[in-house]
């Protein structure tokens, strides 16, 4: 399988998996993050198979999904819900920050194998924004997992500084 058709198959399984976990829960604001990332992965979809089709250079605009989020998180802190998670959503939520690395991983290694300069860009550009959801799964993990406390806690406030 070539390079393109491979992180295309990434992306779509990530895709799946983040609808599939929307899907089950209950919290609109829960709903809406995994949604967003659901809609990060169609674009990274969308810009590879650009690449694949084309070989001509291709452009991925920034995301501020981390900003977006945080603001979900700011408004779930003002309505003072409490949650409760078992430890097979907080795994699933864990399954999907390892899926998240072995992208980042991918695309740092492809960046290197790559010969178009635009090509090796979007490729760093991608493992860049894995990185970026990988930050906001760790926070939604710790988030699930003792969500009293995370609300608190001072990395949360600094999400879209990252």
């Amino acid at each position: 399988m070539n390079i393109y058709k491979y992180a295309m198959k990434m992306e779509k399984d990530s895709e799946n998996y983040y609808r599939e976990l929307a899907n089950q829960t209950e919290d609109i604001g829960l709903q809406n993050i995994l949604k967003m990332l659901t809609d990060e992965e169609v674009r990274h979809y969308n810009i590879i198979e650009q690449m694949m089709k084309s070989k001509a250079s291709a452009e991925l605009a920034e995301t501020d999904i981390l900003k977006k989020v945080n603001n979900i998180f700011i408004k779930i802190k003002g309505k003072n819900l409490v949650f409760n998670f078992d430890l097979p959503q907080i795994n699933l939520y864990r399954k999907a920050q390892e899926i998240e690395e072995k992208s980042y991983k991918f695309y740092i290694e492809m960046s290197d194998k790559v010969e178009i300069e635009s090509q090796r860009k979007v490729f760093l550009k991608l493992a860049g924004e894995e990185k970026k959801h990988m930050f906001l799964l760790e926070n939604l993990v710790e988030f699930v997992s003792r969500p009293e406390t995370w609300i608190e806690n001072a990395e949360f406030n600094h999400l879209d500084d990252y």
